[in-house]
This record gives structure tokens, C-alpha cells and sequence, in this order.
């Protein structure tokens, strides 16, 4: 890796399974070019479920088995669980600064989080944690994170040093303006969200509908399957 080249990177999401779904060809990418991945899972993911034998605690064991077995495919050893109840998250203080204590904890040159400004499309309605979860990740980035001053108990009563963030990715954006190519991490992304049983109804269909939307989404762009962000580079 030359000096530009992201050493670490944090993947901040809401639920189990939106770090395959969002980005987990990109995530395969990275880790195997050598880039430390660790995911923060902000929810206990206690509520994804229209079976109704399913409790919300064996829902929890569930969906962090589903999660770890889906990580491993893409490279990444370190899942933080944050534990937040599933559907009741918002963009509160102690979100950014429980964000702002793993971004300082991990050092990471990228995060990737959820596009807080994506409210609908024409046929979906974004999930509230999606967007309470990047609010709170990107506050947390800038400024939480790289001023000692803001939430100073970070330094002061647990020793972590603030740290500036060099880029973000936002995933799920109505304005993408970052295309990668997931060709070659195409099976591992698949791989990884066939983990996710409990979330996936169709699993017969699951590679036609991931291919269908990530040829879509690389269309026009000199690629044959992509994943699309908001990237911004922090000065």
C-alpha cells in the first residue's frame, strides 16, 4: 500500500446484514487488498421478522450468528454489536458518542455509513434506523470524533485519542457519485448475505435479483456490476 491507501476501515450500519447489502462487494474488495474491516452493528436487529413463533431475544442470537458467519466471507474478523433496540433508534448524543468511541477506538481512514439524507424511492421507504444511524455516524465523524473537546470523557476517562476520518462512503444515496467495481467480489458479497436466512425470503432468487441491481446500478460506467456512494474526502 502506498500512503494514500486506506490501512483501516469502519463499517457503521443499523441492522445485521445491511453491511452485505449496502456494500459487501466493496467490503470483500478491500479486505483483500490488506484493509483491516471492522463492522459496528448499531441495532440488536430484534424486530426483522414476520414469523410469529420468532421471540425478539432468539432473533438476537439469530441475526449475530447470521452476521458473524456473513462477515467471514467478506474478510472481516471484528463485529461490534452496539445493541440498540431494533426500530427505536435515533440520532441522539449517546449514539454519536458511542460511534465516536469506536471511530477513535479503530483509528479508521474510511467509515462507511448509511446515506442520512435517503428518505424514499419511487417503490421503498428507507428505514428510520438507516438514517437515525448515519445522521449520528457522520456527526460523530465530524466532529465528535476528531475534537477533543466535544464528549471529553472519550480522552479524559477512557484514554482515546480523537481521530480524523480522511473519507467517508455513504451507501444507500439518491446522489451517488462513487462507483466500485465488484466483479471479482461478486460471489463473496453473495456468499455472504445467503448467511442471512432469517432475512431472505426468496433465496432461490437472491443472485438474479444482487446481479439485476448491481448491472443496473454499473451501467454506463465501464463496469459490469458495481455498488454506488456518496464519497466525501475530508480535508
Amino acid at each position: 500500500m502506498n500512503d494514500d491507501t486506506p490501512r483501516r476501515a469502519l463499517v457503521v450500519m443499523a441492522h445485521p446484514d445491511d453491511p452485505e447489502f449496502a456494500a459487501g462487494g466493496t467490503i470483500a474488495g478491500w479486505t483483500a487488498a490488506g484493509i483491516q474491516t471492522t463492522y459496528v452493528i448499531v441495532t440488536d436487529g430484534s424486530k426483522g421478522t414476520p414469523d410469529r413463533s420468532m421471540t425478539p431475544q432468539r432473533l438476537v442470537e439469530v441475526r449475530q450468528r447470521e452476521q458473524r458467519a456473513a462477515a467471514a466471507h467478506l474478510g472481516v474478523r471484528q463485529i461490534v454489536f452496539l445493541g440498540l433496540p431494533d426500530g427505536e433508534v435515533v440520532p441522539d448524543l449517546a449514539l454519536r458518542h458511542a460511534v465516536a468511541r469506536e471511530i477513535r477506538r479503530h483509528k479508521p481512514d474510511v467509515v462507511v455509513t448509511h446515506d442520512p439524507a435517503s428518505l424514499y424511492w419511487d417503490t421503498y421507504i428507507n428505514h428510520p434506523d438507516h438514517r437515525a444511524v448515519g445522521q449520528a455516524a457522520l456527526d460523530a465523524v465530524f466532529p465528535t470524533a476528531r475534537d477533543w473537546l466535544n464528549a471529553p470523557y472519550l480522552l479524559l476517562d477512557e484514554g482515546l485519542e480523537p481521530h480524523h476520518v480522511r473519507e467517508v462512503y455513504l451507501a444507500g444515496s439518491r446522489t451517488p457519485d462513487a462507483w466500485v467495481d465488484i466483479g471479482p467480489a461478486f460471489q463473496r458479497k453473495l456468499a455472504a448475505l445467503r448467511e442471512h436466512a432469517s432475512q431472505i425470503r426468496d433465496m432461490d432468487g437472491l443472485e438474479r435479483r444482487l446481479r439485476d441491481r448491481a448491472a443496473a446500478t454499473a451501467d454506463g460506467r465501464g463496469m459490469e456490476l458495481a455498488e454506488a456512494f456518496k464519497h466525501i474526502v475530508l480535508p
